[in-house]
């Protein structure tokens, strides 16, 4: 069977079960995956949804906004409150960004007002792992190929999330978005997949294995990945005339 085909397929099964997306199914597959040139693209090809999805991502103007050490509208990322302001919700914002990207793409995540911004990424960690995630259309993305499976959905234009809870209640974790990206098999296992963050810093395009340095014990073994289905013709892509 066709590669490319095979990888999608697993992910209609994936979608149309509703089950955790795993590697035990396809390790006929991972053996041919392994087998292919280190240099060429690890995950397919970015399709015309993953395009756009890169579209969206590269609008929310992350590195402008969300800044740490203000306090923001979660949805804009904009400042809503004065320079001076010196109350609780100034830290950093990964989690209110990535529940932006969520609601420019119609996929709910745990958000405000159902939970505030503060600690609300760890929060974020343990909704997707609860029923409550999996109610929403959430999968988990486990196995020995996740970051692989990770950035090959990404690439397909789906909604993808790597998340850590911090297991001290009163520090945050952390919650980054895949985005869409061509790197090799040996980048992948080097800088895992390609995410969008706010943060201490914030970045439209970086590599997983940095995103999580201020969250010591977090990367690689203490992240979790999901991913959620995004309906394409219900979602409004900058520059497009429809």
């Amino acid at each position: 069977m066709n590669l490319k085909r095979f990888s999608r397929i697993s992910v209609i099964f994936a979608a149309v079960l509703g089950s955790t997306l795993t590697l035990g199914a396809f390790h006929r597959a991972s053996a041919v995956l392994a087998a292919s040139p280190a240099k060429e693209p690890c995950c397919g090809v970015i399709t015309e949804q993953g395009k756009q999805l890169a579209e969206v991502l590269d609008s929310m103007n992350v590195e402008n906004r969300w800044l740490a050490h203000q306090h923001i509208n979660w949805k804009t990322g904009e400042p809503d409150r004065p320079e001076t302001y010196t109350g609780s919700g100034r830290s950093s914002h990964c989690s209110a960004f990535a529940a932006a990207v969520g609601e420019r793409l119609n996929v709910y995540m745990l958000r405000p007002p159902d939970h505030s911004q503060i600690l609300l990424a760890s929060a974020q960690a343990e909704w997707f792992h609860d029923k409550s995630g999996a109610n929403s259309g959430w999968k988990a993305i486990e196995g020995p190929d996740h970051d692989r499976w990770a950035q090959e959905l990404a690439n397909q234009g789906n909604l993808v999330v790597i998340v850590y809870e911090s297991p001290d209640e009163h520090k945050p974790g952390h919650i980054v978005i895949v985005r869409p990206s061509e790197k090799s098999l040996e980048a992948l296992h080097k800088e895992g997949p390609q995410v969008a963050e706010a943060g201490m810093e914030n970045y439209n395009s970086t590599i997983a294995a940095t995103s999580f340095t201020h969250h010591p014990g977090a990367w690689p073994n203490g992240v979790h990945y999901y991913w959620h289905l995004v309906d394409w013709t219900a979602v409004k892509v900058p520059g497009d005339s429809k």
